[in-house]
């Protein structure tokens, strides 16, 4: 017969042991999993079918609101209309007038300011009419600085561009993937602030200021200039590089042995080719510069982990996808002349990210792959939808997502409040059976303000796919489709 301490130890071990996941038992519904999937409302297949996904791919582009590209898009919250026309008129300070949406056809577009200043004037209370007066209120400057205004001084073309949208004419790829699969109008950026905040979330679900390496814990909540590269032009003169001490997901990844790359095209950035500058002429962007769109160097787990080599050239995308060897989860962020920021133009984005997929589609591993495509931050063009006030950092505005995969539900429009954390969330769920990027749980605290993932307003992207049925066929595009668009 055991003795006492025994039966006192053994329940202790039963006691510490974790919950069963999904992750664990995918195809076994037990009954801990039956409760998961009772309170997030899935169905069966929603909840195991998950791990049918072997690789997660994320396609960041840059600075386009939701209504800037499918404000017209069928059964989407799009452009509120009434008898016929729109129904929102943005005040222009300019001409005393107001400025209805309007159909621009230019391949180039101007957006205006998007750092956290703008979002603020042009959210404007939830009455979200403040993007002309913020465009305008503006000097002129270049690059990609947030608080910039591109060419509008010169008025090409006029501050009102803010408000101009395209149609499916002018999106053809892009418009056909949102009608074949699942498109996304309630996709936010997860913080009211500019690329590199976001570009932060995207990997950590965090944005702030750290002095100098040291703990997480030394870390300070900023989603308006988080350690800047020394080479932006918002850096003081002679800065030295950001330390990023809190933990990203790629923390996780590697502790849990889960494979995982970050892209990088090959091309221009937005930092600064002089540091003394106070606007951005770009400078040479490639796998091996650390910059706004690419911050993982800086990160100091991925340093200790000595996973640097993870971040490759673009091209090592395609050589994987071709071969068979995409890794379980993949960033993919452009260059300047793909990114779609302006002045960037909208076709070559919409090509690029054509070749993208066309890539996986044409691989052996499209029948277990999900990819999600979305825009970093609005670009300071017009979106009517105020955003969910869920913490000091965010939501930011509303920003297009897709979701294309051969399980993906067929021609859906995507109703619920997501975010970029979706894809974290969608990650944990799938490779580390439900773990959270906690820093009550993960040996690192910081002070970030809340587990970002776990917010109950925040949607599941297991709702956007159907693992009950056979995996769709590949649906490959022309990377140079026909396009209404003009120069």
């Amino acid at each position: 017969m055991p003795s006492l301490a025994t039966a006192f130890a053994a329940l202790a071990l039963l006691l510490a042991a974790p919950s069963v996941s999904l992750a664990q038992n995918p195809g076994d519904p037990t009954a801990a999993a039956q409760a998961e999937c009772a309170r997030e409302a899935l169905s069966p297949s929603q909840c195991y079918g998950i791990h049918n996904i072997k690789h997660v791919i994320v396609i960041m582009q840059e600075n386009r609101s939701f209504d800037t590209y499918f404000g017209t898009f069928p059964g989407a919250n799009g452009l509120p209309r009434r008898n016929g026309r729109f129904a929102v008129c943005v005040p222009d300070p300019a001409s005393g007038r107001c400025v209805r949406p309007f159909h621009d056809r230019h391949d180039r577009n101007v957006g205006g300011p998007h750092g956290q200043q703008a979002e603020l004037e042009d959210a404007d209370g939830a009455r979200m009419d403040g993007f002309v007066a913020e465009t305008e209120g503006y000097g002129n400057c270049g690059g990609y600085d947030p608080g910039c205004r591109g060419r509008c001084a010169q008025g090409v073309p006029a501050c009102t561009d803010v408000m101009g949208y395209h149609d499916g004419a002018d999106l053809p790829n892009y418009w056909r993937y949102a009608r074949t699969y699942v498109l996304q109008d309630g996709m936010f950026e997860p913080n009211a602030s500019w690329s590199l905040p976001e570009h932060l979330f995207l990997v950590s679900e965090w944005s702030a200021f750290c002095g100098k390496p040291g703990p997480p814990s030394s870390c300070v909540n900023s989603t308006d200039e988080p350690g800047l590269p020394p080479d932006f032009g918002r850096a003081p003169p002679g800065s030295p590089p950001p330390n990023y001490n809190w933990t990203d997901l790629t923390y996780l990844l590697h502790r849990n042995g889960v494979s995982w790359r970050y892209y990088v095209s090959t091309g221009t950035e937005p930092d600064c080719a002089n540091d003394n500058a106070t606007t951005c002429a770009p400078r040479t962007q490639s796998s091996r510069t650390p910059g706004i769109w690419n911050p993982l160097p800086y990160f100091e787990d991925v340093r200790r982990d000595k996973q640097l080599g993870n971040i490759q050239p673009i091209q090592s995308f395609y050589a994987a996808a071709g071969a068979g060897r995409l890794p379980a989860v993949s960033w993919v962020v452009p260059n300047g002349a793909v990114s779609e920021h302006p002045p960037a133009r909208v076709s070559v984005g919409q090509s690029y990210v054509t070749r993208l997929i066309d890539a996986v589609m044409s691989g052996p591993q499209w029948k277990s792959t999900a990819i999600f495509v979305s825009w970093d931050d609005w670009g300071g063009f017009y979106d009517h939808v105020p955003p969910p006030a869920v913490d000091q950092n965010g939501y930011g505005l509303r920003v297009p997502g897709l979701v294309i995969s051969p399980y993906a539900r067929r021609g859906v429009v995507d109703h619920q409040i997501l975010s970029h954390d979706a894809y974290v969330k969608f990650v944990e769920d799938d490779f580390l059976g439900g773990e959270r990027l906690d820093p009550n749980a993960d040996g690192r605290w910081d002070p970030r303000p809340d587990v970002r993932e776990a917010l109950p307003v925040l949607g599941d992207l297991r709702r956007d796919f159907d693992f009950s049925r056979k995996p769709s066929r590949p649906m490959l595009l022309s990377a140079t489709p026909k396009t209404d668009l003009v120069p």
